[in-house]
């Protein structure tokens, strides 16, 4: 199959419009009640919020853990400490950020374009990518004695 045939065509979405937004607008609730109850209860405080599995089980911080305590240091406008917890939080606001704001934007047009197959190699290599990425955050965290956290 040749890199620019398609895959996927072009599908128009016949829901209605409310019915298209659901998804995207209910997500966005969510999250905004979740930062909101996070801005009020302070995760640095025990007994508010389950512990990580693994840290509970294994000992060992995850690619998400400070994820949490970051987001609240970021809500009270303090980067040095959101960095200090998770240094891939940063990075991966903004792209959660685009990825929702593209899915907002083709639920209200109702089309979802045409994907081509070098287009579908691009998004599985961008996806392993990413979870390499997390990875190996999570091995270095654990085992670099300055990160402040591991084993």
């Amino acid at each position: 199959m040749a890199p620019d045939q398609i895959v996927v065509p072009q599908r128009i979405d016949q829901r209605p419009l409310m019915r298209r937004l659901a998804g995207p607008v209910g997500t966005a609730v969510v999250a905004v009640g979740a930062c909101s109850y996070l801005a009020v209860v302070n995760p640095n405080e025990t007994g508010h919020y389950p512990v990580c599995p693994s840290r509970a089980l294994l000992g060992i911080d995850c690619p998400g853990c400070g994820g949490m305590r970051g987001m609240y240091c970021l809500m009270h406008g303090d980067v040095a400490g959101a960095l200090n917890h998770n240094l891939l939080l940063l990075a991966i606001i903004p792209i959660v950020l685009a990825l929702w704001t593209l899915w907002l934007v083709r639920a209200i047009r109702g089309v979802y374009p045409p994907v081509t197959a070098g287009q579908d190699r691009v998004r599985n290599r961008l996806l392993i990518g990413g979870l390499v990425v997390m990875l190996a955050f999570g091995v270095i965290r654990n085992f670099v004695p300055y990160l402040g956290s591991g084993v």
